[in-house]
Order: C-alpha cells, then sequence, then structure tokens
C-alpha cells in the first residue's frame, strides 16, 4: 500500500495573498501544492500567524476546489517576531515534538518555499536533524504565470549520500586532509594508511582526549601539530598548540609548569604564573611522553581533563581551561599501570581514542617516498635541486629497507642521513660514493648506540622463566632458537615492534600482518607471554 503524502509548511502572507478572481491568475505557492495532477497530496499542515487566519481559511478554500481529495489543516501559531531565529526554531521544535508522524504510513514534505527565511532555515534544520522525517520541498513559479500552470516542485533529499557530485565532493575533501596529515607525503604502507584514515576522522569530530604511542622518532609530536592545524582550519579550535615533554618537568616546577602558581606559592614564586594549561585554552595541549609525569601531576592533570578546571599551586581558587588534550608516550602505559607508575583513572580517560605508530623499520615501503620528499624539502631550504643517480638511489634503498638498517631515531635518523647527502651532493647530485660514505656512518652509529643495549646479543638465562625439568626436555633447536626471540623480545619497546622486527621478511607476504599475534602464540607455546617477559 502506497504512502501518504502529507506537506508541512508556512502561510506566505505576500505570496499567498490574493482576492477577487484575478488571485487565480498569480501563482500562489501553497494553492499550487494541490494542482499538480501527477502528485497527489493527502493533507496540508498550513502554519499561519493569527492575524493571518482570515487569509488562511481562503487558501483553504481554494485548496479545495482545485484538489478536493487534499485535506488542509490549519494550525495556529504565534510569533512576536518570525524574525527571531530562537523564538522561531522554539515553536517549531515544540509543536514537531508533539505532532503524531506516522513514517511507516506517511511520507511527509517540509515545504520551503513560503515564510521568512528565518523559517525557512528553521524547516531545514528540523529536517536534517530527523525531527522532521522526510525531505525538502521547493516549488517555483512558472514563466508565465496562468491558472493553468502550478509551476515545478523540487524533492530535496538531505541524505548526501544520494547525491553523487556532493559525495564525491566529501570525499576529496577527506582524501586531502589524510594527505595532510601525512604532509603530502603518498605512503605506501597500508596499515599505516588505515591508521591515518581514522585519525583523520576522529581529529575533525571528537574533542576526547587522544593518546599516540610508538618508538621515539616515530612522528608522534609532528602528526599531533597536523591534527592541530587540521582542526583550525575546519574552525574547531581558535587557541594556540602548546607542546611540552613531561621527560623535562622535574621537581616542584613540574605542578607550576602545567597548572601555574600563585605568588609566593614557594621559593622564588614571585609572580603569578598562568601555566600551560590555561596557555592552551580553547586550543590543544600535547603532553608528550606523559608517562614520565608524577603521580602528583597525574591527578591534578585527569581533574583538569574531567572538569576543564584546576587549582594552580598555592592557590585555593579554581581556574578554567577549556583544551583538547594529545597525550604521546614510547611506553607502554599498561605496564606503567600494572607497576603503580601510573593512574589507571588517568589512563582510562586518555585512551579513548589510541593510536601505536609503527617505527620506520615497520614502514620500509615508506622510506622511499619519504626521502623523495626530505629530498624536495632540502632543496627548497639551500635554494637548489638535489637528486640521486639512478645506481646510488638503488644503493640507498636497498640497505635503508633491509634488515641491517636498525633506524633506531626512526624519522629522525632518515631526516639526518638525507639532509647530510643533499648537504654534500655536488652540483645538487648525490653518488655512490656519497651514498657508502654515509651508509658507512649509519652503520657506525647504530653499532654505537646498540651495544651494550641488545639483549639478543647475549645468551638469555630462559630459567628465569622456565622450569628446569621443562627446560631438559626441550631440543636445543628449540632452546636456541627461543633464546634468541627472547633475547628480541628484551630489547623491543612493545610486542608489536619484537613481532615485525621477528618477522621482517615473511610480514611482507601477508594480506593481513599482526606480528604482535603471531609473536604471542608463538610464546605460549613454551608457557610464556610478553607481559611475563618484560615484568622479570
Amino acid at each position: 500500500m502506497a504512502k501518504k503524502t502529507v506537506v508541512i509548511g508556512f502561510l506566505g502572507s505576500q505570496l499567498d495573498a490574493g482576492q477577487g478572481a484575478g488571485r487565480w491568475e498569480k501563482w500562489r505557492p501553497t494553492v499550487s501544492l494541490g494542482q499538480h495532477e501527477d502528485k497527489l497530496i493527502h493533507r496540508i499542515e498550513l502554519l499561519h500567524s493569527p492575524q493571518h487566519k482570515r487569509l488562511a481559511e481562503r487558501v483553504m478554500e481554494d485548496l479545495g476546489a482545485v484538489s478536493p481529495d487534499t485535506e488542509v489543516q490549519l494550525i495556529e501559531m504565534a510569533l512576536v517576531d518570525p524574525w527571531d531565529f530562537g523564538e522561531v526554531y522554539a515553536a517549531l521544535y515544540d509543536w514537531v515534538k508533539a505532532y503524531p508522524f506516522k513514517p511507516e504510513q506517511e511520507q511527509y514534505w517540509a515545504h520551503i518555499t513560503t515564510g521568512t527565511h528565518v523559517v525557512q532555515i528553521c524547516m531545514f534544520l528540523l529536517v536534517e536533524a530527523g525531527f522532521i522525517p522526510g525531505v525538502l520541498l521547493q516549488t517555483s513559479p512558472p514563466r508565465k504565470q496562468t491558472h493553468e500552470n502550478p509551476g515545478s516542485l523540487t524533492l530535496i533529499d538531505l541524505d548526501l549520500s544520494r547525491y553523487d557530485v556532493l559525495a564525491q565532493r566529501f570525499e576529496q575533501e577527506h582524501r586531502d586532509a589524510q594527505a595532510f596529515l601525512k604532509s603530502g607525503i603518498p605512503t605506501r604502507n597500508k596499515r599505516f594508511n588505515a591508521l591515518i584514515d581514522e585519525i583523520e576522522r576522529v581529529a575533525v569530530r571528537s574533542t576526547a582526549p587522544i593518546l599516540l604511542t610508538g618508538p621515539t622518532g616515530a612522528g608522534k609530536s609532528h602528526l599531533a601539530r597536523r591534527m592541530y592545524e587540521l582542526k583550525k582550519a575546519r574552525h574547531q579550535v581558535q587557541g594556540p598548540f602548546v607542546e611540552v615533554n613531561c621527560a623535562t618537568l622535574k621537581g616542584d616546577g613540574a605542578a607550576s609548569t602545567l597548572f601555574g602558581h600563585k605568588k609566593g606559592a614557594f621559593t622564588g614564586a614571585v609572580i603569578d604564573r598562568s601555566g600551560l594549561l590555561r596557555t592552551a585554552h580553547e586550543g590543544v595541549l600535547f603532553l608528550d611522553e606523559i608517562g614520565e609525569l608524577g603521580m602528583d601531576e597525574q591527578a591534578m592533570l585527569l581533574k583538569a581533563v574531567e572538569e576543564k578546571r584546576f587549582y594552580p599551586v598555592g592557590s585555593d581558587k579554581e581556574v578554567a581551561s577549556d583544551f583538547q588534550l594529545i597525550a604521546g608516550t614510547n611506553r607502554d602505559l599498561r605496564l606503567d599501570v600494572a607497576a603503580g607508575r601510573f593512574r589507571e583513572d588517568l589512563y582510562a580517560r586518555v585512551n579513548i581514542w589510541s593510536y601505536e605508530l609503527p617505527g620506520l623499520s615497520g614502514r620500509t615501503e615508506d622510506i622511499e617516498p619519504n626521502v623523495d620528499h626530505l629530498l624536495a624539502k632540502s632543496g627548497a631550504e639551500v635554494g637548489r635541486a638535489v637528486r640521486f643517480n639512478a645506481e646510488a638511489k638503488a644503493m640507498y634503498m636497498r640497505f635503508a629497507q633491509s634488515s641491517e638498517a636498525a633506524w633506531l631515531g626512526n624519522f629522525r635518523d632518515l631526516t639526518a642521513s638525507v639532509t647530510r647527502m643533499a648537504t654534500l651532493a655536488e652540483g645538487g647530485r648525490i653518488t655512490t660514493d656519497l651514498v657508502a660514505a654515509e651508509l658507512q656512518r649509519l652503520r657506525w652509529m647504530w653499532h654505537r648506540a646498540g651495544s651494550g643495549r641488545d639483549a639478543s646479543a647475549d645468551v638469555v638465562d630462559l630459567g628465569q622463566w622456565i622450569e628446569p625439568e621443562s627446560l631438559a626436555e626441550m631440543d636445543l633447536f628449540d632452546r636456541l632458537q627461543l633464546q634468541a626471540v627472547v633475547g628480541v623480545c628484551l630489547s623491543a619497546k612493545s610486542l608489536s615492534d619484537a613481532g615485525r622486527r621477528l618477522f621482517d621478511r615473511s610480514r611482507e607476504q601477508r594480506s593481513a600482518i599482526n606480528d604482535a599475534d603471531r609473536l604471542r602464540k608463538y610464546l605460549a607455546r613454551f608457557g610464556l607471554s610478553w607481559q611475563a617477559l618484560v615484568k622479570a
């Protein structure tokens, strides 16, 4: 059974007016609704002001003449000022909330041709929000206004997915935002691209705290700033981007730096200090290495994030600051919570949106586009184009994407490496000799940095985790392999980091990559877990 059509609209005090027989030679938008022979309207809910009651009755009579099957219900709505947005929206909202909509039996058209511009905007908003479960109706007069020509009638569905052109525009905006977050670098790593895709949506839709994890140099600070710039471009923040490395906040000055202090609060507090949280008002506060905060500062931060209010040091009067928090850490805060080093309630609050940024060794396919980006950037800074010879680039990329390249400093190491080669390139050409010297420098640097730190280089005593009876029953092959795996785990920053290093070749052939799960299952064969290893 076809649904009945119901139109909701305001009487046009000017457009619908007219007296005598001459009124039929004039196009009247409400009356024209009943003149479309191909579109039967079953009911019209005609809203009008008390002073226009007589006009509303005449329009109802004329509609009865042109469309006897159309029922017209006159609804009086008193508006002191039909141009006052608050008054109009409140009156319409109250009427709509009380109206007995039956969407399973009726379809609703909100007529936006008549009424003040404020009325039309309010009707649009009520349809967009779903309070009126229907579509917009727009009528237009014919070129020659006659009784026989009712003009045109257009339905506008605010479900944008129905409009290919608009959908394409929104999709392009989405892609542009993703490219902005990636600094325009055409990254190839599927997992990283999927991560940026979600971060882009969260950045423009949410003001909840965001936690960025990953090794030092993975780009947490850079991504946080790009998220802020994206939000600012969308007019979602007005305040500044405030960044602080919590590892630099030590002793009594930590709370003062973040929350401010009152004059005389402690020795040396000769003037009031506002603190970085108040500086970030209506902006974004990026707390890098949040796991380094002391327990007192963690408690104060929790209150500030939840209530947007806090006490400066030495003050008995609260101050307010409305900021969005982005936190960064290269530690596994879950372990810090378990060890009592990080507040569980604060972790729950900042972990609403959590993203792990992979290190460079976990994104080897992205090294080449990043090298190209860094070369273009270096060329712009020095005022000359810098390029690799074909052989030199192939030589550099073979090393950069191999297991030999540790990239301990991640993108900091890569940036420094490209900068050195670009600076030394004669005539703007990076040769194989220059690459060979750079690779020697990187090997030397990583060897020194890794000496004494790589637990995988030492023989691991499995007896710390496995009973002697179980060890005695293990084949030498399994024991040696397990020692090597545990050694890598002990030197890694996370389970995912260890998995990427251990499965550095086979992971590239998999459609779905889950290094952490593969490593977790391997350790479970021997009754081990990541948590047990790192706690020892």
